[in-house]
């Protein structure tokens, strides 16, 4: 499988994955920086289709030391804003529908944050040392390789999982950020 069946059918097995993450150059942390829009790639992960469910917008990396990890969209996505991972519950089910949007925005005054939630370092990953992002509160690593100068694949490393989860991100030069 090729980057481009992989963004054409948004849809590989985990091993077609990660053979097409191998295939690509990583990233730099400078060329991480920005707002990114981000949209799942069906794998078969448990997680599949939650973020898209819940609204997720994608990610800001601000600094090495600053990184907001989940962007959400506002209802009306006229709007993104940061949510804080950590009362983001792993390991149960959650829902994976539209009202998973509702709950979002419902709770909003309680998951919005203003304070970065994860950083960026240069970690080796599957043979090649890479930028990634590690959360602060969670055994979580999402790891980066270039598709082209505006866009990533990402690869969720979340600890204890039996498989990766799968994301593209692409950089949006018109950033809706409500901090």
């Amino acid at each position: 499988m090729t980057i481009q069946d992989l963004l054409k059918e948004k849809k590989a097995t985990p091993e077609e994955g990660l053979e097409v993450f191998d295939q690509l150059p990583p990233v730099t942390l400078d060329f991480m920086l920005g707002q990114w829009k981000g949209y799942e790639l069906n794998t078969g992960h448990p997680m599949e289709g939650l973020l898209d469910a819940s609204g997720w917008y994608g990610k800001l990396f601000v600094n090495t030391e600053q990184v907001h990890p989940l962007l959400m969209y506002s209802l009306n996505k006229k709007r993104v804003f940061p949510i804080n991972p950590s009362y983001i519950p792993l390991g149960i089910p959650l829902p994976k529908s539209k009202i998973a949007k509702v709950i979002i925005a419902l709770f909003k005054p309680i998951l919005k944050t203003k304070k970065a939630k994860a950083r960026m370092r240069m970690i080796k990953y599957r043979g090649k040392v890479t930028g990634t992002m590690a959360y602060d509160s969670k055994g979580i690593f999402d790891h980066f390789a270039k598709i082209d100068e505006n866009s990533m694949l990402g690869v969720m490393d979340l600890k204890g999982a039996s498989q990766p989860y799968f994301f593209v991100l692409t950089r949006d030069t018109q950033p809706k950020l409500e901090i």
